[in-house]
C-alpha cells in the first residue's frame, strides 16, 4: 500500500506508439507508463491512461517505434573522452590523407600545443614501418601524438618523444613496448597503453569539472543515438568518484556498469583494497566487475594464438605470467565479482576459459548471478566455442570491427591470421547455434558508437549502404531481431540484469529508445539513417526529436 502523500499515478506515459517489447508474454503494445524510473503499465492506450493523472507527462508517440533502451555492451565513455581528441582520422587510408588532416588540425590549435589525432588506420603504413618522422612535415616542430583506431598502438613525433622524456627502451610489467630502430633510437611507435601513456603523461589532462564536462558531452551524444546504457570497459576507484559527481549534478544520462581495470603489476594489497569496492553503486551506475587483458591485437602481432601468425608473432600473452592472471581472476571471482577479459586471439580465449573454469570449480559465484565474459573473440576454435556454451560464458563481440578488412585479404589482420583462422572470424551465428550467449557493442572510440551501424554490421557483415561491398563470412549473419536482442535483452543478460533490463514490461527499468520506424522491420542498409525520435533513461526523457 502506498504511504500517505505517495504518488501512485505515472510520471510519464507514451501513447499511440508502435512498441516492440521483446517480452514474449506481450510482444507488441501501443502505450507504456512509467513511475519513479520503473515501467508500471504496458498495453493499449486506454489501459495505460488508467495509470495517469493531470500531473503525468504525456508523450504523443505517433510516429515513434519504441524498443527497449539500447545498451552498448563494450564501450569506453570515460577513456574515450580522454583519447578521442584532435583530428578524427577514421576512414583515412593514405599517409598523404593523414598529413592533410594533421595540417588542418595544427591550423586549428594554438601554437606551442600538441597536435592530437585518433582513429589512425594501420593501412596508412602498409609496407612501411610506423615512424613518427613520417608525419612531422605536417605539424612542423610541434609535438604530435596519434592513436590508432584500436587503442593498442600510438605514434609520436620526435618532438613529442622528447617532451615525454622517451629516449630509449623502457621496461614494462606487461607486453607494452617503445619500439626502437637499429641504432636503439625510438621510432615513435608505442605499442600498448603502458607505452603510449608515457606520452599522454606529458599532456595536461582534464580533471574535476573539466573531466565531468567532457564525459557529459559524450553521454549526450550517446543519448542522441538512442543509447540508454553501456558496459564501460575501463575504470578505477576514481571512476566511481566521477560517476557519483555526475549523478549528483544530474548529468549521468546513461546507465553504466564500470569495471575496475587490473594491470599485470597489480599487487595483492591493491586487489584487497578493490575487493572492498564490489558493491559500490549509485542509482544509474554500479561496480562489481573486474576487467583484465590477456592479449593485444592481431594487426601488431600481440594477439595470443595457438599457432604463430604469418610474421611469427602471436605466441606470448599480454600478461607475462599467465599463472598470475589466473590468480587475479580467482581472487576477484571468489569475492563475487564478474570477470571480463579482453581476448582477441584463439589461444587467449582458451586460456580465459581455463581460468574461469578453475574459479567456478573452486566455488566462485558472482554476487548478482552474472556470467563471466570474454571480449572480442576475433578468431575462435570449434572446441573453445563449445566450451563457451557449456560453461555459460558470454561472448561480447563487435562485428563492425570487420570494417578494416579488405575483400582480397590484403589487410594486415587477414595476412597475419591466414585464410583458415580468418574464416573463423567473429563467429556470431556459430556461437548462437551452439547455445552460447552473445552481446553486441562498439568498443568506442575504436569503432563508431552508433548502434544502428553496429546492428547493421551484425546483419550484413559488410559496409551498410554499399551493396557491392565484400561480405565477410556470410554464414555468420544475424537476423534483424537477433541484432536488436544483442543490444538489449542479451546485453542485459551479460551483466546479470535480465530480470530488470532489456524488455518493455512491468517492473523493468524505464529505459526506452524510439525510432521513426521499427528497426527490425527496417532493412539493414536503411537502418543506419533511421531517425532516433526519443530516448528515455530511468524514466527521464534525455533526447527528444518528435515533430
Amino acid at each position: 500500500m502506498p504511504t500517505r502523500g505517495e504518488r501512485t499515478a505515472a510520471d510519464l506515459a507514451i501513447l499511440g506508439a508502435r512498441i516492440r517489447t521483446l517480452d514474449p508474454a506481450r510482444p507488441f503494445a501501443s502505450a507504456v507508463a512509467v513511475r519513479d524510473g520503473e515501467i508500471v503499465a504496458v498495453g493499449d492506450d486506454a489501459a495505460v491512461r488508467e495509470h495517469c493523472d493531470a500531473r503525468t507527462e504525456l508523450v504523443d508517440g505517433r510516429g515513434v517505434a519504441l524498443v527497449p533502451g539500447l545498451a552498448d555492451a563494450h564501450i569506453h565513455p570515460v577513456w574515450g573522452a580522454e583519447l578521442a581528441v584532435g583530428a578524427d582520422l577514421n576512414g583515412i587510408r593514405t599517409l598523404d590523407g593523414v598529413r592533410a588532416a594533421l595540417r588542418a588540425e595544427a591550423a586549428r590549435t594554438p601554437d606551442g600545443t600538441w597536435v592530437r589525432g585518433w582513429g589512425l588506420d594501420y593501412a596508412v603504413f602498409d609496407g612501411i614501418a610506423i615512424e613518427g618522422r613520417l608525419v612531422e612535415e605536417a605539424v612542423g616542430e610541434r609535438p604530435a601524438l596519434l592513436l590508432f583506431y584500436d587503442l593498442h598502438t600510438a605514434v609520436a613525433t620526435r618532438a613529442a618523444l622528447a617532451a615525454a622524456g622517451i629516449d630509449g627502451a623502457r621496461a614494462f610489467e606487461d607486453a607494452s613496448e617503445v619500439v626502437l630502430d637499429a641504432d636503439g633510437r625510438p621510432t615513435g611507435a608505442l605499442n600498448e597503453p603502458s607505452a603510449y601513456r608515457l606520452a599522454l603523461g606529458a599532456l595536461p589532462s582534464a580533471t574535476g569539472a573539466g573531466q565531468r564536462r567532457q564525459v557529459g558531452e559524450v553521454m549526450r551524444r550517446l543519448n542522441a543515438l538512442g543509447l540508454t546504457s553501456g558496459h564501460a570497459m575501463d575504470g578505477t576507484p576514481e571512476t566511481f568518484t566521477l560517476l557519483r559527481e555526475l549523478e549528483a549534478a544530474g548529468e549521468l544520462s546513461v546507465r553504466l556498469v564500470a569495471p575496475l581495470w587490473q594491470q599485470p603489476d597489480v599487487t595483492d594489497e591493491q586487489i584487497a583494497a578493490q575487493l572492498a569496492l564490489r558493491d559500490e553503486r549509485g542509482r544509474r551506475w554500479r561496480g562489481g566487475i573486474a576487467k583484465l587483458f590477456i592479449d593485444g591485437v592481431i594487426d601488431t602481432g600481440t594477439a595470443w594464438l595457438y599457432e604463430p601468425d604469418a610474421a611469427g608473432d602471436g605466441t606470448t600473452p599480454f600478461w607475462p605470467d599467465p599463472a598470475r592472471y589466473r590468480e587475479v581472476v580467482a581472487r576477484f571471482a571468489g569475492a563475487g565479482f564478474q570477470c571480463v577479459t579482453h581476448a582477441v586471439g584463439d589461444r587467449a580465449v582458451g586460456e580465459v576459459l581455463d581460468a574461469y573454469g578453475a574459479a567456478i570449480a573452486a566455488g566462485a559465484r558472482t554476487a548478482n548471478g552474472a556470467p563471466h565474459r570474454v571480449e572480442h573473440l576475433e578468431t575462435l576454435t570449434d572446441a573453445d566455442m563449445r566450451r563457451l556454451a557449456t560453461d555459460g560464458v558470454v561472448a561480447s563481440m563487435q562485428p563492425l570491427h570487420m570494417q578494416w578488412r579488405t575483400g582480397d585479404g590484403s589487410d594486415e589482420w587477414t595476412r597475419r591470421l591466414g585464410p583458415e583462422r580468418a574464416r573463423r572470424a567473429f563467429r556470431t551465428r556459430d556461437l548462437l547455434d551452439a547455445g552460447a550467449q552473445i552481446a553486441l557493442g562498439s568498443d568506442w572510440p575504436v569503432a563508431s558508437v552508433d548502434p544502428r551501424i553496429g546492428m547493421a554490421w551484425a546483419r550484413l557483415r559488410r559496409t551498410p549502404g554499399v551493396p557491392d561491398a565484400p561480405v565477410f563470412e556470410p554464414d555468420q549473419t544475424l537476423t534483424a531481431e537477433e541484432a536488436l536482442l544483442g543490444y538489449t535483452t542479451w546485453a542485459a543478460a551479460a551483466i546479470g540484469e535480465q530480470a530488470r533490463q532489456g524488455r518493455i514490461a512491468t517492473g523493468y527499468v524505464a529505459d526506452l529508445t524510439g525510432f521513426a520506424e521499427d528497426p527490425v522491420a527496417t532493412s539493414a542498409d536503411a537502418l543506419v539513417d533511421l531517425p532516433v525520435r526519443l530516448t528515455v533513461v530511468d524514466g527521464e526523457v534525455v533526447h527528444r526529436a518528435i515533430d
